[in-house]
């Protein structure tokens, strides 16, 4: 067996490793904590391509650990027999016999047992590496290659070239760039193989195995450049965990949807709302509130400021694209602030560092902000729903900067005055009035 060099950490340890990037943590961080170098654990995370490359269950007790190799070690340094080596183990001597005989160093002529070389040996012979299917069927590579890179037809078939994107780097975020035009199946349609090769049982790959041909070094026969044709076009897989645990100062335990009231959950106090924006071309957006109650919509004008495309870009400097924390926390406080105070209790918001400034919002307004939890749309139904609606009036891909607040405010009419089956066919303008005009009561405050 050939020498090792310095031996590579043991599967114990990368095991842990993995077992910390599941948890959400970075590589450098999962690294340090298992006591190897970043540059190490960052060149795991690399060549795995953001997959756990081993499996995490721990082996079953008949096979020596680490740690018991390390008490071998120590035990024959002190002289100690197999015998009794074995006994104190709690292991049958021809283990330890073997154990000694098969994974010794012999780099300096004669056997010395060192427990790291004795677990690289033990690893190496325990390989049982298996082909990948994309590797020993061509007919199935060049299926799936075909359904992931395969050119973009007219009708006639002829094919359509598209933008050339620049040179495949292995960055981990091409998409910034012009993308190669191709069929771009993912994983999970290219498996369908059932049905075009219903009676060849040769021709089946599961998802996941695809996956792994294109993200992990040296497993399949797939091109690295080829997860530029998956929809996110990641040269990495992102665990899970590490997604959902993005750092956003803004959003702190007082202030998360648990937190909020709970009238505001089922609907029946009114001056709850859901805001968001809808984003469009060069940095313009429109800010959106729905009151949870009625359905009612107000739309917040955010033009860009001044000096907007007049000078370069400054990194941490003031956005002026018309939704930086201070100009959104204008606009709203000037929207909020039209309503009577009963009728602005709570909004809640996505995690968008846009309400960073949330905290000064609340002074000045009286409206607590709350956040819906990480890719979790479904915590904010009526206002998502609605941007949908709103789509037909500001497309994507469109300069929402710009309409003006009148043009603004003729939409909300609009959508505000269409009946609506869940308020038994009656318009969100309708329930709204009804709801001003129920603080409209002699001692009753009708303005903040």
């Amino acid at each position: 067996m050939r020498s090792p060099g310095r031996p590579a950490p043991s599967k114990a340890v990368q095991r842990q490793f993995w077992r910390l990037i599941a948890t959400g943590i970075t590589s450098a961080e999962a690294a340090i904590a298992v006591g190897v170098s970043v540059p190490v654990g960052m060149r795991w995370f690399r060549h795995a391509g953001g997959m756990t490359p081993l499996s995490l269950t721990e082996p079953s007790g008949r096979y020596l650990s680490f740690e018991e190799r390390e008490e071998i070690a120590l035990m024959r340094a002190k002289g100690k027999g197999v015998r009794e080596i074995a006994r104190e183990l709690g292991r049958d001597p021809g283990t330890i016999s073997r154990e000694l005989r098969r994974n010794a160093a012999t780099r300096s002529g004669k056997s010395e047992y060192r427990a790291l070389v004795a677990q690289w040996k033990a690893q190496e012979s325990a390989k049982r590496p298996k082909v990948a299917k994309l590797v020993v069927n061509d007919a199935l590579r060049e299926y799936v290659q075909d359904r992931l890179a395969g050119k973009v037809r007219r009708p006639d078939g002829t094919a359509v070239e598209g933008p050339t994107p620049p040179p495949w780097k292995g960055l981990n975020k091409p998409h910034r760039a012009d993308r190669c035009w191709s069929l771009a199946w993912s994983p999970e349609q290219i498996s369908r193989l059932k049905i075009d090769f219903p009676d060849d049982e040769s021709m089946r790959i599961s998802p996941e195995a695809i996956y792994q041909s294109l993200f992990i070094e040296g497993r399949g026969a797939l091109k690295r450049e080829l997860v530029a044709c998956l929809r996110t076009g990641r040269a990495l897989r992102q665990p899970r965990e590490r997604s959902r645990n993005k750092p956003q100062g803004h959003v702190t335990a007082d202030v998360v949807l648990s937190e909020r009231p709970a009238e505001a959950a089922d609907r029946a106090v009114p001056g709850h709302w859901e805001g968001d924006l809808i984003i469009g071309t060069g940095r313009s957006a429109i800010g959106t509130l729905i009151e949870r109650s009625s359905r009612s919509t107000m739309l917040v004008q955010l033009p860009r400021l001044e000096g907007w495309g007049e000078q370069p870009v400054v990194k941490n400097g003031p956005a002026l694209g018309g939704y930086g924390a201070l100009a959104m926390n204008a606009a709203l406080a000037a929207s909020l602030t039209t309503l009577p105070v009963q009728l602005r209790q709570t909004l809640t918001w996505d995690r968008g560092k846009e309400l960073s400034g949330h905290a000064q919002l609340t002074l000045d307004t009286g409206t607590r902000v709350f956040f819906a939890d990480p890719h979790s749309p479904w915590q904010r139904p009526t206002n998502e729903n609605t941007n949908g609606l709103l789509r037909q009036y500001f497309p994507k891909g469109t300069d929402l900067s710009r309409w003006s607040a009148e043009d603004l405010e003729a939409v909300a009419l609009a959508l505000n005055n269409r009946p609506r089956k869940i308020l038994g066919w009656r318009t969100p303008a309708e329930v709204f009035a009804e709801q001003l005009s129920s603080l409209q009561q002699p001692g009753v405050a009708s303005t903040g």
